[in-house]
């Protein structure tokens, strides 16, 4: 092990802290931007679908606004898909990656929204680089960012400009983003992820999590862990639900170590009741979302 970091006790994620730590509070009058407008760029062409998901997640989560910024030829079939959901077509490269040409368009855009999540979808690494970096400045002071997949290695660049953005940044990789993020090998980071974890949060500044059979949760002093879910979760697009979850929940008001800890359990608990309903794998990461608004209601 290459670090000795101070690890904070693990606090169970369960309905006790949950309830303690309730889901905000919407009087009856408001209206769909008072609900929470959340911004999900990401996308490319090898992907073009894994935007739907995050934004069903975010509105099952009780956001009232989503708008998704991705390539150009994916931008209309998804707004047709999901005619809830605004889009943004973004210039896009010939190898069908959101282009570095459409970091102005992005900027324009992200005023309008209460919550910002960057990086679902997206494989061009260099791109993602070159996006983040330009985006990270102009960030309005309170915005509440999740940097997911490929965001999070872009994110080891900038661990200066997100320790100063820290009480409103949630990073949420598995081990093996973890590893790249913290430029450690997967196997080191897989026999001690709450170590592992405590270093990201000392160097970053914000709220961290691990996600696997067991999810920690970090920020601060405070970790807690999530050890439900069960194999079926560990498909395709899986993550895409989590990562909107926990940004609906960030536009909405709760602060970043609350959001994420929602979103992980409404995540698990969607796949324990769907593995009891239809067996412990071969549910489908769509059939997640549905779930979660009576999982709300039920804490």
């Amino acid at each position: 092990m290459r670090w000795s970091p101070r690890v904070a006790e693990t606090v169970p994620l369960d309905s006790a802290w949950l309830k303690a730590n309730p889901l905000p509070g919407h009087h009856d009058h408001v209206d769909k931007n008072g609900r929470g407008r959340v911004l999900v760029i990401g996308g490319c062409r090898r992907v073009p679908g894994g935007m739907l998901l995050t934004a069903e997640a975010a509105f099952r989560a009780g956001a009232g606004k989503v708008t998704i910024a991705t390539i150009e030829s994916a931008a209309i079939p998804i707004g047709v898909a999901f005619p809830a959901c605004a889009v943004l077509a973004l210039p896009e490269t010939p190898g069908g990656e959101i282009s570095p040409a459409s970091a102005e368009l992005i900027l324009d855009e992200m005023a309008d929204h209460d919550a910002i999540l960057f990086g679902p979808a997206m494989i061009d690494q260099q791109i993602v680089r070159e996006l983040l970096a330009a985006m990270l400045p102009s960030l309005p002071p309170e915005m509440f960012l999740l940097l997911d997949a490929f965001a999070l290695r872009a994110a080891a660049d900038h661990a200066e400009a997100i320790r100063a953005r820290r009480d409103h940044v949630v990073l949420t990789p598995h081990e093996g983003e973890l590893a790249g993020l913290l430029g450690l090998d997967r196997e080191e980071v897989a026999r001690d992820p709450a170590s592992a974890l405590a270093v990201a949060v000392e160097r970053f500044g914000c709220t961290v999590m691990v996600k696997g059979a067991t999810s920690h949760l970090m920020a601060g002093d405070t970790r807690l862990g999530y050890a439900g879910g069960g194999l079926g979760l560990a498909v395709s697009g899986s993550g895409d639900i989590l990562a909107g979850l926990i940004a609906s929940l960030g536009a909405q008001g709760l602060p970043p170590l609350q959001a994420a800890a929602w979103g992980i359990w409404l995540h698990g608990e969607a796949g324990r009741r769907l593995s009891e309903m239809m067996g412990p794998i071969g549910f489908l990461a769509r059939e997640l979302p549905p779930l979660v608004p009576g999982l709300m209601r039920g804490v």
